[in-house]
């Protein structure tokens, strides 16, 4: 048996702990956008459940590493998570309380921003 790391290990430590984090915040971005039924290819899949799992774990993820990522890292993960809290509500036939939605124990409650009135 060899002491030295294998290939893959010696592979990782070569890769930023940003990048690491930026990529696992985008598959449970793009997975929780599918359950939501947002996938322009799958556009009739929908599993509210399976989707606010990744949503409350990409809340974790982003509430952590955000202090240590920086705000121009942080601030897109921190969008597209809201967006993301914001399409569960719309999708849900029984919204959660303020506060209740996925991940909001994390975040705080998340609603629409009401437009201007000129917008209107």
């Amino acid at each position: 048996m060899s002491h030295a790391a294998p290939e893959s290990a010696r592979d990782i430590a070569e890769v930023p702990a940003l990048e690491i984090v930026s990529t696992a915040a985008l598959h449970l971005m793009s997975a929780a956008a599918v359950n939501l039924g947002l996938a322009e290819d799958l556009p009739e899949h929908q599993d509210l459940d399976e989707a606010r799992t990744l949503i409350e774990a990409l809340a974790g993820l982003v509430t952590a590493g955000a202090p240590r990522l920086g705000h121009h890292h942080a601030a897109p993960l921190r969008d597209g998570l809201r967006t993301l809290q914001l399409a569960f509500r719309e999708a849900s036939e029984i919204p959660d309380a303020p506060g209740e939605g996925p991940g909001e124990k994390l975040t705080g409650p998340v609603s629409p921003t009401p437009r201007p009135a000129q917008d209107r």
